[in-house]
């Protein structure tokens, strides 16, 4: 879990209330483990009913902007299926940098592919 910062506090100000509330929980998800854009609109949702759990293209606007990555982990954000899915708003060789990172954490991928079961980080 990353101790947000009072420098990350200042760039999350600048965010809407719904983009600070998701970086805020992905904050939350430690080295060597995986949340999908999915798990991470149900959970906001189960914390606080005023946001839906079916805004996972919204989760994904919310990674594609984060001001505090790599310390808030956008990285560590995947797709349903287990593939890694974008990274840096879609840059060449950005998905393949995603890849090392996530490897470098102990995040193994096979074929751009995540096993959820092994690394899918559960909510408390």
């Amino acid at each position: 879990m990353y101790q947000i910062t009072a420098e990350d506090e200042k760039k999350l100000a600048k965010l809407s209330a719904y983009q600070q509330a998701i970086l805020r929980l992905l904050a939350e998800v430690p080295k060597g483990k995986v949340t999908t854009y999915g798990d991470l609109a149900k959970e906001l949702s189960r914390r606080d009913s005023k946001w839906s759990p079916n805004a996972s293209r919204a989760v994904g606007t919310t990674m594609k902007n984060n001001p505090c990555g790599p310390q808030i982990p956008c990285h560590r954000v995947i797709r349903s299926d287990g593939t890694v899915g974008n990274f840096r708003g879609g840059e060449k060789g950005a998905v393949q940098e995603k890849i090392a990172m996530l490897k470098d954490e102990g995040v193994s991928a096979l074929d751009g592919k995540i096993d959820l079961e092994k690394y899918r980080h559960k909510f408390k």
